[in-house]
């Protein structure tokens, strides 16, 4: 049986750090996807809407060579600034915490594996914690994500990411910066949730079979397997929160 004292090696700062980069890298990777995701979200409630029939983004990869062609490659990137903002701080925040909590749930003294419950409470509540301190980030994303090719002579709403904060405290106050943080936690969580408690318990898993030990390699997969739930479990949500 594994002691869990012994997964909480780095110091909570370390681990804020570590992974508040490796979600911005993956951020600027997958960026482009994130664009397009919201561009069909938006287009669907839309049409639910209006009633209109035409759809102007077809599918994943047609939405983002219509972005390309419409507004030029960069718009791929839109709200990439705002993207690591969040991601600094909802990434550093909800990994960071994560073994902390989980390690208070069980009490410093738990020897074994801790139950998959304790991990689902754990990722939980950083989930919550983590995007209720990025909101104003994650709001500011989406509306610069949003905004598509506009007609000629129309300004845009906002011509930056530090622009954007400040019109929307100027125009709205500051507490719109959180407009939608009810939706916005309950998608984080779950999602957070899904993507750690499934790593940690896929990887748990994993050690017990014999041959394995802790390597990139099985790190990899456990990765794999979050990810997997994560998609399948927070999808719905996430089409929720941007309705």
């Amino acid at each position: 049986m594994a002691d869990p004292q012994s997964q909480t090696d780095f110091s909570f700062f370390q681990t804020f750090l570590c992974s508040a980069f490796a979600a911005c890298v993956a951020e600027l990777c997958t960026i482009p996807l994130d664009v397009a995701k919201v561009r069909l979200q938006l287009q669907k409630k839309a049409a639910a809407t209006d009633g209109m029939g035409q759809s102007r983004y077809r599918g994943l990869m047609g939405t983002i060579a219509t972005i390309a062609k419409e507004e030029g490659l960069p718009a791929l990137w839109k709200g990439v600034i705002a993207g690591l903002h969040r991601q600094c701080i909802y990434g550093g925040l909800r990994i960071g915490l994560y073994d902390p909590v989980k390690l208070y749930l069980v009490g410093n003294n738990f020897v074994g594996d801790i139950p998959l419950h304790q991990k689902i409470l754990a990722a939980l509540f950083t989930g919550a914690v983590a995007i209720s301190v990025a909101n104003p980030t994650d709001l500011v994303k989406v509306r610069l994500q949003a905004e598509g090719k506009l007609p000629a002579g129309v300004p845009r709403r906002y011509s930056g990411t530090l622009d954007a904060y400040f019109t929307i405290i100027r125009q709205e106050g500051l507490m719109a910066l959180w407009t939608g943080i009810g939706p916005n936690i309950a998608r984080n969580a779950i999602i957070n949730a899904a993507e750690l408690a499934s790593y940690d318990q896929v990887k748990q898993m994993i050690l017990k079979i014999p041959g394995f030990l802790d390597s990139i390699f099985t790190h990899l997969l456990a990765g794999l397997g979050a990810g997997f739930f994560a998609v399948c479990i927070g999808s719905p949500v996430d089409v929720v929160d941007r309705s």
